[in-house]
């Protein structure tokens, strides 16, 4: 296993420091405050690890029993988080019916709650089947991997940061990003597709993580794409993400290509808004994701 992928598991792997009290690590990101996704998927590992079946490495599920695993999430980033401290991770037991599972996770930081996470988890069932067809894009190999697009579109030392704090995937754009194409205005939809950058266990827990870990990277790209703006990486905006919500539709898995497919229906007031679907490379839909940020121009 490379070894970014191997630090990112590290990272997420909670300590328990009471029955329903976790412990988490930190580390800085692109900008100073900790990553919005990784405190998302920390709070939806100390939540998992309080459902039974939920991942191969708690209890199992009751007698008779299936594996219970996330369906939805919902979450609001309250305080920008420090990476220069751990984060503590306080996990209610909401409800444990006979087919769902609900747990709401407070991150804290300094005395303070920093994030807040709602998350549902059922157990497997059949039932009606439909979803939206997947869009066009091209085959993700055909791609340049980052460290070959990157550089073309950013100075070498912000793309060498990039590509540092994205090592543990492998995350291509199908068209050039907002940072490479700064001024020049367009439909406010981008693609990408990612997975781990390695070999990842079969616990379905862990994939879901994963995919809450990157579905925080690009989504607000499309904001910036319909009025030529280049984020972070120009200093053009001033961002921060403020809600963000999940919906697991199928199984899939974190190491194998997902095309994320995103777009900006509105953006007003100071917040930009973006709606997501991730699809597997056969063309399942796996995930639904909206979030809305804070989308401000310096003044």
């Amino acid at each position: 296993m490379p070894e970014a992928l191997d630090d990112l598991l590290d990272l997420l792997d909670l300590e328990r420091i009471e029955q329903d009290i976790f412990r988490g690590e930190s580390r800085s990101s692109l900008v100073p405050r900790v990553f919005g996704g990784q405190v998302a998927a920390q709070a939806l590992v100390a939540a998992g690890r309080t459902v039974p079946g939920a991942s191969p490495d708690l209890a199992p599920a009751p007698a008779g029993g299936a594996p219970r695993l996330p369906h939805s999430l919902h979450a609001y980033f309250l305080r920008p988080g420090d990476p220069g401290v751990p984060i503590v991770y306080n996990v209610d037991r909401i409800r444990d019916g006979r087919s769902f599972t609900t747990r709401r996770v407070v991150a804290v930081q300094h005395g303070q709650p920093i994030f807040h996470l709602s998350a549902s988890f059922q157990t497997y069932e059949e039932g009606l089947d439909h979803q939206a067809d997947m869009p066009p894009a091209p085959d993700p190999e055909s791609l340049p991997a980052p460290a070959e697009m990157l550089p073309r579109h950013l100075p070498r030392d912000v793309a060498d940061r990039l590509i540092e704090a994205r090592a543990a995937v492998d995350l291509r754009y199908v068209d050039v990003p907002p940072w490479g194409s700064v001024g020049q205005p367009r439909e406010p939809r981008s693609q990408v597709w990612f997975r781990a950058n390695g070999k990842l266990a079969d616990d379905p827990l862990l994939h879901v993580v994963l995919a809450t870990y990157v579905s925080d990277m690009t989504l607000l790209d499309s904001v910036l794409l319909a009025h030529g703006r280049g984020g972070w990486a120009v200093g053009d905006v001033v961002g921060a993400s403020l809600d963000h919500a999940m919906w697991f539709h199928r199984p899939f898995r974190a190491d194998e290509w997902l095309l994320y497919d995103q777009e900006s229906p509105t953006a007003s007031g100071g917040r930009g808004l973006g709606q997501a679907r991730i699809y597997t490379q056969d063309g399942r839909l796996a995930i639904s994701v909206i979030q809305e940020g804070v989308v401000r121009v310096p003044r």
